[in-house]
């Protein structure tokens, strides 16, 4: 048998006093940690550190910086760690100008609003001015300011069906052919409640039903070029699609070419 070297417990005692106290040193340090920690975070949410200094608002033009932070709620002075940012985003959405919101936290106690608006995409011609109308459909309640963009200008609009769908054709027709539409007129018929008249950079007239606007102003390039650019007159795209000339005779020698084209083999 091999010989098993035997430890009395005088030797092991030392060794066993040295672990324990090892282990009351790592436990003393934690807790004097712990207690440390809190006293410094006691002291941060007491001081300034821990209030909202400034409110920054990025990508904000159809609103005035100050528009922005009162429609979010958020003020400074406020515990920048119970401001409510989910709260604030919710209600920057409220406000038709505001398409998307979102709030983060800046260095070292600031708060950052960014903040992606609706596209202006016409105007409402109104007594006192053109009004702005986005994407989403909203007219905005304030003239416009300094030059326009050039814009259709919309004249007997109001929000609401006829113009939600002008506005879709504005989100989808290709922007060579939504930029060559000038100015548009509601004109309802008894047969057709969203009919309207739509004059061209051209020098064109466009008859047109909202209903099928967006899908058939897309052909408007191939259909314009086609036609003789002296001869002015109205694209009617309500049902297939046919030029009129606004003078008779020039109709006439319209129709006659076409013919002349058509018996030519």
């Amino acid at each position: 048998m091999t010989k098993q070297k035997v430890v009395s417990i005088e030797e092991r005692i030392p060794k066993l006093k040295q672990i324990r106290k090892k282990k009351a040193n790592r436990r003393m340090l934690l807790l004097l940690s712990l207690f440390f920690s809190l006293i410094l975070l006691v002291v941060y949410l007491q001081s300034s550190l821990s209030k909202v200094a400034e409110i920054h608002v990025q990508g904000s033009s159809l609103m005035s910086k100050q528009e922005v932070i009162e429609q979010s709620g958020l003020q400074t002075g406020t515990n920048i760690w119970t401001t409510g940012k989910k709260k604030a985003e919710e209600e920057l959405l409220k406000d038709d100008r505001i398409k998307e919101a979102n709030i983060t936290m800046g260095f070292p106690n600031d708060l950052i609003i960014a903040v992606v608006e609706q596209k202006e995409v016409a105007y409402a011609a109104r007594k006192g001015g053109l009004y702005p109308i986005l994407q989403n459909g909203k007219i905005l309640s304030e003239p416009v300011s300094g030059a326009p963009l050039q814009l259709p200008i919309l004249y007997d609009f109001k929000e609401g069906k006829a113009l939600d769908l002008f506005t879709e054709a504005a989100r989808t027709l290709p922007d060579e052919v939504f930029n060559t539409i000038s100015e548009v007129y509601y004109d309802p018929k008894k047969n057709d409640p969203l009919h309207i008249k739509a004059f061209m950079t051209d020098g064109f007239e466009v008859s047109a039903t909202l209903s099928t606007f967006a899908e058939k102003m897309v052909y408007y390039p191939s259909i314009s070029t086609q036609l003789n650019p002296d001869v002015k007159g109205v694209i009617d795209i309500e049902v297939g699609s046919y030029f009129k000339a606004y003078d008779p005779t020039e109709q006439q020698e319209t129709d006659k070419e076409a013919e002349e084209e058509a018996e030519m083999p």
